[in-house]
């Protein structure tokens, strides 16, 4: 599901410095929110071919959960602060049906290769609240900072290869809610999306959620993190998490 492709980092900034409102006094939520992707794509090391992650290697879709921070003030110069971590690492053991190469290794059919996927990140966004009444728009950056990696080891001769991940991607971010009147209830959209260089990333929710009068509140709709990463320390991939998810939390 790729909505957004490579945008001008001038225009980022443009969004950035136009941006009037922010909240009329401090608040800060605190929320967990539990995601259950399916996991599609291939990857390769550079020059090599592409590897499937079911197909081949039979990698697990994960099941992360994350803890999500969001801080917002009425200093009108200063963004406000939202984090989210995303524990992505998956685990996968096959019997080759064929042969694949990996950073200059070769695992040959009949082998059995366990494997390690991983694209754990950090997200940092910083954004201003340009309306803030029953419709919200927010507009700002979501730096994404990766710190995974990729490793496979056969079980003929113990062949072992392995690429560290460490990439930062910032995203124009846009979020967009419509409170429906009179019931607490409302609808939202978060899109990010930039390229950097010949590297992609998306990552887009669709939402429905309910807001207590006391604070609580909880959300669920569907989440899709798609990935598109070019020598990224070696690594080459088109990698794609689509699937449900819920969040509760307080607004204090």
């Amino acid at each position: 599901m790729k909505i957004m492709h490579k945008v001008p980092v001038v225009g980022v900034l443009l969004l950035l410095l136009s941006a009037p409102g922010q909240a009329d006094v401090v608040g800060f939520s605190v929320g967990a929110s539990y995601w259950q992707p399916e996991l599609s794509g291939d990857f390769n090391s550079t020059g090599e071919g592409s590897i499937d992650l079911t197909d081949d290697l039979g990698i697990d879709d994960p099941s992360p959960t994350s803890l999500v921070l969001v801080l917002e003030h009425p200093i009108p110069i200063l963004p406000n602060f939202k984090y989210q971590n995303n524990d992505l690492e998956s685990d996968g053991r096959s019997t080759l049906s064929g042969n694949i190469s990996f950073e200059g290794e070769i695992y040959v059919a009949g082998e059995t290769v366990t494997s390690t996927f991983d694209l754990t990140h950090d997200d940092i966004i910083l954004y201003y609240e340009v309306l803030d009444n029953w419709v919200n728009l927010d507009i700002g950056l979501d730096i994404k900072r990766f710190d995974g990696g990729v490793s496979m080891v056969g079980d003929t001769n113990t062949t072992t290869s392995s690429i560290d991940v460490d990439e930062t991607i910032p995203l124009l971010y846009l979020a967009a809610r419509f409170d429906l009147p009179l019931s607490g209830l409302y609808l939202g959209l978060d899109v990010a999306g930039i390229g950097i260089d010949d590297s992609s990333a998306q990552d887009i929710s669709l939402k429905l959620g309910y807001l207590s009068g006391i604070g609580l509140g909880i959300e669920g709709g569907v989440r899709t993190f798609s990935i598109e990463l070019d020598d990224a320390d070696g690594l080459d991939s088109d990698i794609e998490y689509d699937g449900a998810y819920v969040q509760a939390f307080f607004r204090f």
